[in-house]
Parts: C-alpha cells; structure tokens; sequence
C-alpha cells in the first residue's frame, strides 16, 4: 500500500490544510491529521496546496506540424496534472494519440475534432466531406474514458466558405451521440460572425478564447459589450479562457469584468511554440495575469479545479475530498516584478509570482524544476 502524508500546506484562504493520499486516492483531509505513512512531504506552511490544475485547452499530439507538444512538458512538470488536448485529432488519427499518452506521467484526455484529420492543416473544417458522423461515433465508443468532449473550431481560416454549418453539424452529432460530449467552440476572425456562433451555442457549451482582442469578438467598435454577449451567458454558454498566441487582449478581459462578464474556466491554449516564445509560457504565467486582473486566488482555483472537472465530467477530479483521485498541485506564492503579455503585445507589471513546486500525480511526487 502506498501512502503519502502531505503536512503543513496552505488552502486558498491561507488556512493550513493536510492530506492523507493512499493508492492513487485521498484518504483524509484536515486542517491537521494525526497520521502515519511511508512518505511525508513536510511544506513547512510556506506552500499552498490545490487540487490537481486541469487545463482544458490544450494542444499535445506530438505528431502534428501546426500545433503540438509533449503533454508532459505542458502537464506535471509546469503544475498542470491533468490536460485535455482541444481538438487536435479527429476520427482518423485520435486512436493513435491515445496510445502514445499512455506513457505519460500527466493525465492525458480529449476532445474529438468534429473533422476525420483533427488539425492537420489550419482549415480542417473547409470541406464538409471531411466531417462524418460514423467514424467519430465509432471512436468515441472505442475510447470512452479518453475522449470526453467535442471540439469545433469555428473562425474563417478554419471553415473557409462554410460559414456556421460546421458548427450546425457539430450539433447535431452531440445530439445523436448516446454519451453526452460537451462542445468546446473555438471562436474567432470572422465570417461566420459571433453572433451567429452564440446563437447556434447552448447551456453547457463552451465558447474558447472569450477575451480575445478580435474584431469578431465580445466588444464592438466602441469598445463595449456587444447586447448578445450577455444573452449567450444568460442562457448558459461556459466563457472559457483559452489564453493562446493570438486570443488573449488585457483590454477586452478589463471591459468584460468591469460589466460583470465573466469568465468560468481558465485554460492556455498552449502548444510548443508559445511554450517556448510566450506569451502563454505555462499556467501559473495566466494565473498571474488573472491576478492582475483583479481576479482573488480563491476565485482562480476553481476555474483550474472543479470547474473543468464539471464540464467534462472528470468526476473524480478537481476536489481536495476523501476518495477523489490523488492529484494535487502545490505552489508557492512569492513578491517579485515580472513583465506580463497579452496576444496583443500588451505589457502590463505584476508583483505577484506563481511558482508550481511539486505536482502530486496518482498520489506519486515529481519536484518542478530540478
């Protein structure tokens, strides 16, 4: 029996929290356990302790030329225990990037593009040969624990002439699907418009890259919220992040919270090359911009936790509670001046620094950064 006994850590609100972690599942949790086990990982209450951060828009089959990276570079060892890929591969290719997770120490799940190619070229969606409702069912029947969503990237380089049809088909395929798949929608360049996309968009969808800086996105010309912005959050779209090269403006995301729209999920959208160039670099630099946003640590937490562990049904994940699985992040919060980027090029200065220090997969301990 494997036992890990984490002391001595820090919640959200600064109150001192412990874990008892056995077989891959958490035991106990308290303020303080009186307990015994074959590992202790004392963080001297100077570290803070989450459930294990879930990204929910990520892009890691690392067989693509577009967008790609190694789930394990973008997962455990940035903090990040769990990702779920956004879409990268469809019905020809998804099979395959299943069997090469399986080696990963991060916890590797999928969307199903709605197109056979997933993204091997940028307009995947521009012939509508190419999205079938046969082959996706059939993988989403062969892969039932891996893929757990849908993904639709709906923006003009992607679906070219097709306008919303697409995302019509995407639809349609939900419905039939006996295993209820949520729908990530990418949103951006327009035709189609957003207004088109939001509309076609129900409860429980969820609309990525909600603050980008685009001409199709939430802010009209004069820099205020477009009326059916409010009308799709009304009826229960999900407004995720989805941070990204070119999906992410300081501007658009200081309107939007200024009139209350407000993003529930928090992902990056991050493949090697904003890994390695920015301006994602990891979830703890968006964590920190969040921050600078106004937004608290208590109301961050969830958006990478129970959030995207709601939306996509990871049921057992995303809570510090006895049974759930023995993912944890655990991260320092330190003073120190670091220069911030939006897709924009927009800099803004934080003093506020997010330093991941371990990631606790399957109740195992990986140090971040030695």
């Amino acid at each position: 029996m494997k036992t890990l006994y984490v002391k001595n850590g820090l919640d959200g609100n600064n109150d001192s929290i412990e874990l008892l972690l056995e077989d891959g599942k958490i035991k106990a949790v308290g303020s303080k356990l009186e307990v015994e086990a074959k590992e202790t990982l004392d963080l001297r209450s100077k570290a803070y302790v989450s459930a294990g951060w879930i990204d929910d828009h990520t892009h890691c089959y690392e067989k693509l030329t577009l967008y790609y990276d190694d789930p394990d570079k973008i997962g455990y060892l940035t903090g990040v225990t769990t990702v779920i890929d956004a879409g990268s591969t469809g019905a020809d290719n998804i099979s395959d990037f299943y069997k090469i997770t399986r080696n990963k120490i991060t916890n590797v799940y999928a969307m199903i593009n709605v197109s056979r190619t997933g993204i091997l070229e940028q307009n995947e969606l521009g012939d509508l040969e190419k999205i079938q409702f046969g082959p996706l069912k059939n993988e989403v029947g062969e892969h039932p624990d891996f893929i757990i969503g849908m993904k639709a990237r709906i923006s003009k380089s992607v679906v070219v002439g097709n306008g919303v049809k697409p995302l019509l088909l995407a639809k349609e395929f939900q419905k039939r699907l006996e295993k209820k798949l949520p729908l990530m929608v990418h949103v951006g360049t327009n035709p189609p418009e957003l207004s088109e996309i939001m509309a076609v968009m129900d409860s429980g969808d969820i609309m990525t890259h909600c603050y980008n800086g685009k001409k199709n996105g939430i802010l009209d010309q004069n820099r205020e919220i477009k009326p059916f912005v409010k009308e799709g959050l009304a009826k229960g779209i999900i407004f995720d992040i989805g941070h990204g090269t070119d999906s992410f403006n300081f501007q658009t995301a200081q309107t939007a919270i200024k009139n209350n729209i407000q993003a529930q999920s928090l992902s990056t959208d991050i493949y090697h090359t904003n890994r390695q160039c920015g301006p994602v670099y990891n979830m703890a630099t968006c964590i920190e911009k969040m921050l600078y946003l106004g937004y608290e640590m208590t109301q961050i937490l969830p958006m990478i936790t129970t959030i995207p562990a709601k939306n996509f049904n990871l049921n057992t994940k995303g809570k510090l509670e006895a049974g759930y699985d023995a993912d944890l992040t655990i991260f320092e919060i330190n003073k120190g001046t670091k220069q911030l980027r939006d897709s924009n090029g927009n800099i803004k200065t934080t003093n506020t620094l997010i330093n991941p220090i371990y990631s606790v997969v399957g109740g195992n301990v990986y140090s971040i950064g030695e």
